[in-house]
């Protein structure tokens, strides 16, 4: 641990002294969501005003139903907090009102993140958050519904291999072959996104900013859930993630897409087999990456010292800790930060959770969140009732998308 702490407290170090007369009497602000503050966090935060005398940290711990509302209010009202952990979905918003800095991540940080990481918090080029809390998708099976099925329960590869197995359940025991996900709610945007990063597909450009979704591998895609949705669970379109888990514990359905979490919410005598997302004809396997971030407010008069802060708390030993204790996908490379045996290192488990990084794509940066879930709703809710052809909800998607932007 020892390694990757003192890593993590360089920067710090190395910028006190020049930081020396701000710290005189600098108040920071911070608004924890999430509605506690954790003790390894708590640890960071004393010793950087430890080592920045003059400086204090009032800590907001604020539950997630109301944080980022109260974190946008105070900022557009002219009384900003210095620092807030937010979802980085909202990074677009605040950079467009000019309510945020951009994010000095140091440099010889950047090659340790995760592959993607750091696009989920990239807007045209610039950086706006700092990642610190960061989860993949995988695919859940039930090994007992395939055996029942007659068949052999082993990671699909494709897209073909999936519907196959998801056919040979549907077909041949009481349960539907696969659950999806398709009510008014986000993860039915997310649940899409798995399957269309594992096809090659871009909805955003992160470097430009250009509106990719109208696409060939969009539309390979959505036809393609139009197939699983004749081996789905009834009515798909009432139903949300979490549902779907208790589909899966009651045995009602085959198989899902989850988070890393799922393995702790999952009944015990359920065989389970946790595989990558299938790869589709166009891409390889991947997995919609999603983080939330520490951001640093605009106007505060300390914004150097909020970033300094930020710092600490991503890239130290409270990153690792959080990792850890949350049951989070590994934000780094923690091996080459020079953790000794990572929790992660060696773990099966965690090997499928990070496979598909590589292929992976951020949640997209719109200013309106809503706008983009109705995006992404209007289009899969289109194809599972079967309201419109393919290429004409593709089509518009790519419309409502530029309007979003």
């Amino acid at each position: 641990m020892n390694g990757l702490k003192t890593l993590g407290m360089s920067a710090i170090l190395l910028g006190g002294t020049a930081l020396s007369a701000l710290a005189q009497d600098t108040e920071l602000q911070f608004i924890m969501c999430g509605g506690e503050v954790r003790e390894a966090d708590q640890v960071v935060i004393d010793q950087f005003t430890a080592d920045h005398p003059g400086v204090t940290v009032n800590m907001e711990a604020v539950p997630w139903g109301t944080c980022q509302d109260r974190s946008l209010t105070l900022a557009a009202a002219g009384d900003p907090p210095s620092i807030a952990y937010m979802g980085s979905r909202t990074l677009r918003q605040l950079a467009n009102n000019d309510l945020i800095v951009p994010a000095e991540i140091p440099a010889e940080m950047e090659d340790l993140y995760q592959p993607g990481v750091l696009n989920t918090v990239t807007i045209e080029g610039t950086r706006w958050g700092y990642p610190h809390a960061f989860s993949t998708k995988a695919l859940y099976i039930n090994c007992d519904l395939v055996e029942a099925a007659g068949g052999e329960c082993t990671a699909p590869q494709t897209w073909d291999e999936m519907y196959a197995m998801a056919e040979m359940i549907d077909e041949n025991t009481d349960a539907a072959g696969i659950g999806l996900a398709g009510k008014d709610f986000d993860n039915t945007m997310h649940q899409f996104l798995n399957y269309l990063y594992s096809n090659g597909g871009v909805v955003i450009d992160t470097g430009t900013g250009e509106n990719m979704l109208d696409s060939d591998a969009t539309r390979q895609t959505l036809e393609f859930y139009g197939r699983l949705a004749s081996v789905a669970q009834e009515g798909p379109t009432a139903w949300e993630r979490d549902q779907l888990r208790d589909h899966f514990n009651d045995g009602q359905i085959g198989m899902y897409v989850q988070g890393p979490w799922g393995r702790g919410q999952h009944n015990e005598d359920i065989a389970q087999l946790v595989a990558p997302v299938p790869a589709g004809p166009s891409g390889e396997s991947g997995t919609i990456l999603i983080t939330d971030s520490l951001v640093v407010f605009k106007g505060t008069g300390h914004e150097e010292m909020a970033q300094l802060l930020a710092q600490a708390l991503t890239s130290g030993a409270a990153q690792y800790d959080l990792d850890q204790s949350w049951g989070l996908t590994p934000i780094f490379d923690y091996a080459a930060m020079g953790i000794e045996s990572p929790f992660c290192e060696g773990d099966d488990f965690w090997g499928v959770f990070m496979a598909g990084i590589p292929a992976g794509g951020p949640e997209p940066l719109v200013e309106d969140f809503k706008s983009l879930q109705s995006v992404f709703t209007n289009m899969v809710q289109g194809i599972l009732l079967e309201d419109d052809s393919v290429d004409n909800l593709v089509t518009i998607a790519g419309e409502e998308l530029d309007d979003a932007l």
